[in-house]
């Protein structure tokens, strides 16, 4: 919604607002807030309010750590779950310094500047999210047990599928934040659950990613059950992905199509664009180590193609009317930073259009099943995590993207992360400990 600070601030005068959580992300995507009473709003959006960034990983050292959150109007949102009495409200933020500057660091910042970059040239990218998630039992002391919480299947219903009441839960509550679901239904893994949501421009898709986690979460915890977003939970069922759906407009025209042979040049370059960068993007769209044992298998890619309808490919052009056509990014997961995810796929779907990048031809086989010889004559996505890193840290595109001290960092981390997978006596245990109570 496109509230103004005035709107916003009539509207916790006049409905018993006593709290506001003032929300951003780090720069792996978790979600992280400051509750201010109702009282102090007016000062965020004046003058911010300040936090401790030497404490969030990756922001700023600790001999300069004032950073400041400034509200966005836009974004206002009640929380249901909290009392309807002395209400709480959500309002994601920009993130600055104390003279107001930017941090470069933000990756709502990061995104922004490709959706404006996109509009510069003439062009809107819309995006829709599909996002898998498990739900699992807790032990008797309320503690994520590895146990899902039904064993039904894809599009089962009750009683074989239990999740179905809180599918409902959420996408109502969805509804009450201005985050419109379209879809919602049991996935093929035992406990696993996938809800759509319509498609919006990019910044709003990524701040409606992060309020879908947390509701899944909340909604999760209210009912005894632990919410899981960790890519592969188990070795031998299907894994959790976050399909991304992106629309390529001009002129308010869709320039994609689902019919074979009639793709507009700018929309099979915007597609170009994207295969050509994905290898060296993969880290931030698959950031964990865990992230690798869900690609290859069960509708995940592994190779870099593209074609229609076709659920094997890293890129697909779905069945669809007009108005609703679109690629389907398969390989991205919901470890990812939403932020950064979508203004890489948006600068480097741009970069193919500047370049002019031929579509390569449609691989229009189940790549699960190909032959040694078509295997061969295609790119293969990262293996690990720690081909991501190299990838990645090679990657001139990557770094005229990403600030330097924020590219650095993220590299520093995930380098740790894999060297300490690597140095476990249990690389399991270790994914374990490290992902399935966190993401």
């Amino acid at each position: 919604m496109n509230y103004t600070v005035n709107e916003v601030l009539q509207y916790v005068c006049e409905n018993d607002v006593k709290f506001v959580r003032l929300a951003f992300c780090d720069m792996f995507g978790t979600q992280k807030n400051i509750a201010i009473m109702a009282s102090e709003l007016p000062r965020a959006f004046s003058d911010g309010i300040s936090f401790d960034a030497s404490a969030v990983e990756g922001f700023l050292n600790v001999e300069k750590s004032d950073l400041f959150l400034f509200p966005d109007p836009g974004t206002l949102a009640v929380l249901p779950w909290r009392p309807q009495t002395g209400r709480v409200v959500r309002l994601f933020c920009d993130i600055r310094f104390a003279d107001k500057t930017p941090f470069a660091g933000d990756g709502r910042l990061v995104l922004k500047k490709a959706a404006e970059q996109a509009a510069a040239l003439g062009y809107s990218v819309q995006i829709g999210s599909e996002c898998e998630f498990y739900l699992f039992e807790t032990d008797e002391k309320g503690k994520p047990a590895m146990i899902p919480f039904d064993n039904a299947g894809y599009l089962d219903i009750a009683p074989l599928d239990k999740c179905e009441n809180i599918r409902r839960e959420i996408c109502l509550t969805l509804e009450e934040m201005d985050v419109i679901p379209e879809a919602s239904h049991h996935e093929q893994g035992p406990g696993q659950n996938e809800i759509d949501f319509k498609y919006s421009d990019a910044l709003a898709a990524a701040d409606n990613l992060i309020t879908f986690k947390n509701a899944v979460r909340t909604a999760a915890a209210r009912s005894g059950l632990h919410a899981s977003f960790m890519p592969k939970p188990f070795p031998d069922k299907s894994g959790s992905g976050l399909h991304v759906n992106m629309s390529l407009f001009k002129n308010g025209a869709n320039l994609f199509t689902n019919n074979p042979g009639e793709h507009c040049r700018e929309a099979e370059s915007f597609i170009a664009g994207i295969l050509n960068r994905a290898a060296e993007i993969t880290l931030f769209l698959n950031p964990t180590t865990n992230s690798y044992k869900r690609l290859g298998q069960f509708e995940a890619p592994r190779y870099i193609t593209w074609s229609h309808e076709n659920r094997s490919q890293l890129i697909r052009i779905p069945a669809a009317h007009s108005e609703f056509a679109r690629m389907e990014l398969r390989s991205p997961d919901p470890s990812c930073n939403p932020y950064i995810a979508f203004a890489l796929l948006i600068y480097a779907g741009l970069d193919g259009i500047h370049q002019l990048t031929p579509l390569p031809k449609p691989v229009n086989q189940n790549m699960y099943r190909a032959d040694e010889e078509t295997l061969r004559s295609v790119k293969a996505l990262p293996a690990d995590l720690g081909e991501s890193i190299r990838l990645a840290g090679e990657s001139d595109f990557v770094r005229r993207i990403l600030p330097e001290a924020t590219l650095s960092k993220y590299l520093a981390v995930k380098k740790a992360q894999w060297e300490t997978y690597l140095a476990a006596e249990d690389q399991q245990a270790f994914e374990h400990d490290a992902y399935f109570r966190l993401l």
